[in-house]
């Protein structure tokens, strides 16, 4: 689970990224010379766009989107999107051993490298064990492949020719996800492995950058790339080699070729699918009313997918803690932030319905929980917080918080209460969101002071400095609970309301977590080890109770996951999940 840089998302289980139909699509044929292709080649073209430069090609390597690993690569195993359910790709079936630490894989006869090299059970051997796994190779996966509260890694094997074993050192249900990850040429790059540059670290480090020619870059998925051209586009073609065929026996994918545009503003992309010069566009609240009365006309549908997974919330700081005696956060507003009846206080002080009427003009949903609200492991129970101002001047009240004649909120000892509240700058839907949470609790009598920053900034007081008292953030989500395993071990990265010093950071003296705080970590690792899935369900639920009421995070709403796309791409199943393009080489373009 990673911190949200963006408002409306679209997230794909297993890529770390926001996928590369999350970013707004946009691509202008005629308003400047980028391609020149006919209309017939047209026909079987896929327009997209995205908003910024791919920073690398080597998926090992990559941590940032957009990226193109969602159309080139495969791994053994992936998840549908639509039903949320494991599917084979690489791998043709799998098996668990009835002591469920043995998961032997299969992988499909025939398979090629876009070379039309072999890819077998070498592959598969190498990609874990020499890339995902070593320790001299940054790769921001690596802890999908920690095993339970050892955190040890698997064990990866070949058995033969078509099939390899990961043995794990106790149950573990997530690692299914982990069976996702892309599958890598060892012919290509087991070399670059091997070899130490002069700075005495591997060549890999420096392998399949941007400058790197296309046809070097070597892939196993539906496409391969064709052309990359700095700030202005990136072409794919057919992989030729592609296992995938259609019921009638006829090669994947149908659409030959796909093209990115390289544009920066989401207003520009805006005005080029209006032109008809692209194929789709992620829809914001703010694009809604335009585009809706524009779909006969512009000949394309607004997908609307519910809620997007992720979450937004509120947060306090309830580090008790202190750094070379210096308390992390003000001694008196501790105290406020550690007192269960404040924080649901101010989560029943927040409107979450005027958020989503006014803000996201009608095209969210209140979010109540840490999992996302289309995860099967969602607890359809929770009450959650609903706007109720009277209550939470009665919790306050109860806890010896007192008005003056002003209907100011005081503490027992004559304290003011106000805090601070920060979130990331420029990001318009979250700067009015912290406005109207400012509105919202001066009518409780609580003050806040609202101080959007940059989100480098934002993100090193939540990480390292832990200077803060507020904020306003979201996680990225998806159907797996244990991918927020970060934000709920006590010593977990992204633990941030309680954060534990991250290496590299100063220690702290003092640290306390609550009994709560520690049953939660317990049921992530009991979530985590149980494969049944009606266990693991309420398991979580039990988790997701505690979560709520005890407030770590105030939850707000969600946005809907929506796009327009052109009538003229054939076979689109729309989710939340997978956006529009998650089955794109079943997809077929007809203009």
């Amino acid at each position: 689970m990673n911190w949200v840089n963006v408002t409306i998302i679209e997230n794909k289980k297993n890529r770390v990224i926001f996928l590369l139909l999350t970013v707004i699509l946009s691509f202008n044929l005629t308003a400047c010379n980028l391609l020149r292709v006919s209309a017939d080649s047209l026909s079987s073209t896929l327009v997209l766009s995205v908003l910024s430069n791919p920073k690398t090609f080597n998926y090992v390597l990559s941590q940032e989107s957009p990226n193109i690993f969602g159309l080139t690569y495969e791994g053994l195993i992936t998840e549908n999107p639509l039903t949320g359910k494991k599917e084979p790709q690489q791998a043709e079936s799998w098996t668990v051993s009835q002591d469920k630490l043995h998961l032997i894989f299969t992988l499909r006869q025939g398979l090629k490298w876009s070379d039309g090299q072999p890819l077998t059970v070498d592959d598969v051997v190498f990609t874990y064990n020499d890339l995902y796994l070593n320790p001299n190779i940054p790769f921001n996966g690596r802890d999908g492949l920690r095993i339970g509260q050892s955190r040890t890694f698997p064990t990866v094997r070949k058995i033969n020719d078509r099939q390899v074993e990961f043995i794990t050192a106790e149950p573990f249900a997530p690692f299914l996800d982990a069976a996702s990850f892309p599958i890598l040429p060892k012919h290509i790059l087991e070399k670059a492995i091997k070899t130490k540059g002069t700075n005495g670290k591997p060549l890999f480090l420096g392998t399949w950058g941007v400058e790197t020619p296309p046809e070097e870059i070597i892939v196993n998925g539906p496409y391969k790339l064709k052309n990359y051209q700095t700030s202005e586009r990136v072409v794919f073609e057919k992989n030729s080699y592609y296992w995938k065929k259609s019921s009638q026996g006829n090669q994947l994918p149908y659409i030959e070729r796909v093209i990115w545009s390289i544009v920066e503003s989401t207003d520009t992309a805006l005005i080029q699918f209006r032109s008809g010069s692209l194929d789709s566009i992620g829809v914001s609240p703010d694009y809604f009313s335009l585009l809706k009365r524009e779909e006969k006309r512009g000949n394309f549908t607004i997908y609307n997918g519910g809620p997007a997974f992720g979450t937004t919330f509120i947060s306090f700081n309830q580090n008790k803690g202190s750094r070379k005696g210096n308390p992390l956060v003000d001694p008196i507003k501790s105290t406020w932030f550690n007192t269960l009846e404040f924080r649901q206080a101010v989560a029943y002080g927040i409107d979450r319905e005027r958020i989503v009427n006014n803000i996201f003009r009608g095209l969210g949903e209140l979010q109540d929980s840490d999992i996302s609200k289309q995860s099967p492991f969602y607890d359809k129970s929770l009450q959650g917080y609903e706007y109720n101002p009277k209550k939470a001047k009665e919790l306050l009240l109860g806890k010896g918080f007192k008005y003056n004649e002003k209907k100011e909120l005081f503490d027992a000892k004559g304290n003011r209460v106000e805090f601070t509240l920060i979130t990331n700058a420029g990001n318009k839907i979250r700067e009015a969101m912290g406005a109207q949470i400012q509105e919202d609790l001066q009518k409780i009598g609580i003050k806040v002071d609202f101080n959007p920053v940059a989100f480098s900034v934002l993100v090193d007081r939540l990480s390292n400095s832990l200077d803060w008292e507020c904020f306003l953030l979201g996680f990225t989500g998806g159907n797996e609970p244990n991918d927020g395993a970060n934000v709920w071990f006590t010593q977990g990265s992204l633990h941030s309301f309680n954060q534990y010093p991250q290496p590299g950071t100063q220690r702290i003296e003092g640290q306390e977590f609550a009994d709560w705080e520690n049953k939660i970590a317990q049921l992530y690792i009991e979530g985590a080890r149980e494969l049944d899935f009606e266990k693991r369900r309420l398991i979580y639920n039990k988790a997701q109770q505690i979560i709520s009421e005890n407030v770590s995070f105030i939850y707000l709403v969600n946005p809907f996951a929506m796009s327009a796309i052109r009538n003229s791409i054939e076979g689109i199943e729309y989710s939340a999940l997978g956006g529009g393009f998650w089955n794109i080489e079943q997809l077929k373009v007809k203009r």
